[in-house]
């Protein structure tokens, strides 16, 4: 097992690895320049030679990512001239470990600016990851234990129409009905869990259950799929045969059995909705991570939108990586391949 967990952890480094080198390769040797970008109407050659400068993107590339990764295990300094440092010392800013560059657009550190955004995004990513699991698979179960009865057909259908309208029309409809017209729900707002877990709580409820019930939807299908599917294995049968209890075979062997698919996809999804949050944080007005790469873009704030696509990826990589290790612990065959 140890073996099996060293090898995946390896593989999750080096694919981190590649993607940031094709991140940064992709962005900063495209033919916009950054530097351009800095100084508005009043933009002239020196000014643009001198921010390229400030930003070190008169560099080759090569030595920008050098720098880039470096920055994140040790301090850098914007502008990273030793001269200007000597006679400027007041003007330096200071990027303390793990740096993901500064920002001239936003006047502040990347890392800073990150650490504003990533509670948001993790925390509407977590709720609603949580309640889906829990409802998706757990009526998944109890409608391939009904199969055929109405219980079993009115979920079927209702998670199929549910799930066939997109995320932000569900979100849409929510917003407007149930927390401004009837307020059922709380408006939608982040406060930070340490000021305030009640105001968390109620502020985060309704993004919660949007997005749970839409991915729910899926689960329920695709848990009683699997369910009924190792049903008819053998080897239930044969624990049936043994005088298990139907309690202990439903949950011990058969929905054990029938995880893996299913923690497959939940990684997938968890990863892809926490870097994906964008139509979420815009309909309900939350600034996080994904808010912030659309305004990024739009206004192409190049170091934010290469340490936001590289925290996304880290945290679809680790994820996945979850995954994996969960393998070993479901199904002990995995951890020989």
């Amino acid at each position: 097992m140890l073996y099996y967990i060293i090898r995946r952890c390896f593989a999750a480094v080096a694919m981190l690895f590649v993607i940031s080198v094709i991140t940064f390769g992709m962005f900063y040797a495209g033919p916009t320049d950054p530097a351009r970008l800095t100084c508005g109407k009043n933009c002239t050659p020196q000014s643009i030679a001198a921010n390229r400068h400030f930003l070190g993107l008169d560099k080759p590339v090569t030595t920008q990512y050098a720098e880039f990764v470096g920055g994140i295990f040790h301090e850098r300094n914007y502008p990273d001239d030793p001269t200007f440092i000597k006679n400027n010392p007041t003007k330096v800013t200071r990027c303390p470990a793990p740096c993901l560059g500064y920002s001239p657009l936003q006047t502040q550190l990347v890392t800073d600016f990150v650490k504003q955004r990533f509670p948001v995004t993790l925390s509407i990513t977590l709720g609603s990851f949580a309640i889906w699991m829990v409802f998706g698979v757990g009526l998944g179960i109890v409608a391939a234990l009904r199969r055929g009865h109405w219980l079993d057909r009115s979920l079927v259908g209702s998670s199929l129409i549910l799930y066939s309208f997109p995320t932000f029309f569900i979100a849409l409809l929510a917003y407007n009905y149930l927390s401004t017209q009837w307020q059922i729900f709380p408006q939608p707002n982040y406060v930070s869990i340490t000021e305030s877990p009640s105001e968390w709580f109620k502020g985060l409820l309704l993004p919660w259950l949007t997005l749970a019930g839409v991915y729910a939807a899926g689960y329920i299908r695709l848990t009683r799929a699997y369910m009924l599917e190792t049903m008819g294995e053998d080897f239930l049968r044969t624990a049936r045969a043994k005088g298990l209890p139907e309690r202990s075979v439903v949950f011990k062997h058969t929905l054990r059995a029938a995880l893996t698919p299913i923690v497959t996809v939940a990684g997938l999804d968890l990863g892809g909705l926490f870097a994906g949050a964008a139509i979420t944080e815009t309909v309900f007005n939350f600034q996080g991570m994904g808010r912030a790469a659309v305004d990024a873009v739009s206004v192409f704030d190049l170091p934010v939108i290469v340490a936001l696509v590289l925290v996304a990826a880290l945290f679809i990589v680790v994820a996945n990586l979850v995954v994996d290790l969960l393998y070993g612990v479901i199904d002990p065959r995995v951890r020989l391949v």
